[in-house]
């Protein structure tokens, strides 16, 4: 159980932040910047869900997903280290159940024939920005992942490549199932 009784502790003031193991980071370093990217992902994603309370099935969906994230962020907090008993981490099960999402979701849709710009419902274009805030997550964490001595869960990189699969299906599903996907238009303002 976590219980936060003092919200700030002055001990970032040094520009430092403590992960789940109590080392002490630059607020610039690596890991720090990946699980910060997971949180702003999860952030765009409660701005969704403003739009989405109507959409029982889909909201329950991106709950899940908001308590995965944070699952994620405590994974990312807490390096795994030999020897260390092990923390919470990201599993495979939450990625099959994201797969699972992601093709009960893709059914009702018709295919693309183009690339889907951003846009259609406010929604949907939520869903976009936190698409791509997602993709830059994984960038930085697949980033963290391949620098020595920085141990991270391959389920974490998996669960971050699908959802932003799921976002963009999601974005799909709440443009009328594609039909008010802005469709993209090679060369059309030459």
């Amino acid at each position: 159980m976590v219980v936060l009784n003092r919200i700030y502790t002055k001990t970032g003031d040094d520009g430092t932040t403590a992960l789940g193991t109590g080392e002490r980071r630059p607020k610039y370093d690596l890991r720090i910047e990946a699980y910060g990217t997971v949180d702003e992902t999860n952030a765009a994603i409660g701005v969704v869900r403003l739009y989405t309370a109507e959409m029982h099935e889909l909201d329950a969906m991106l709950g899940r997903i908001q308590n995965d994230l944070f699952d994620l962020g405590a994974d990312l907090a807490v390096p795994e280290r030999e020897g260390k008993a092990e923390r919470l981490r990201v599993v495979v099960s939450q990625v099959e159940r994201l797969e699972r999402d992601i093709d009960m979701l893709n059914e009702k849709l018709a295919p693309l024939t183009s690339f889907v710009l951003p846009g259609g419902t406010p929604a949907a274009a939520h869903l976009h920005v936190a698409r791509t805030i997602c993709r830059r997550a994984e960038r930085v964490i697949v980033e963290l992942a391949a620098q020595p001595g920085e141990p991270v869960s391959a389920a974490g990189i998996q669960y971050m490549n699908r959802l932003s699969d799921f976002l963009f299906v999601a974005s799909r599903v709440v443009n009328g199932n594609g039909a008010g996907d802005v469709l993209w238009v090679p060369g059309q303002n030459r």
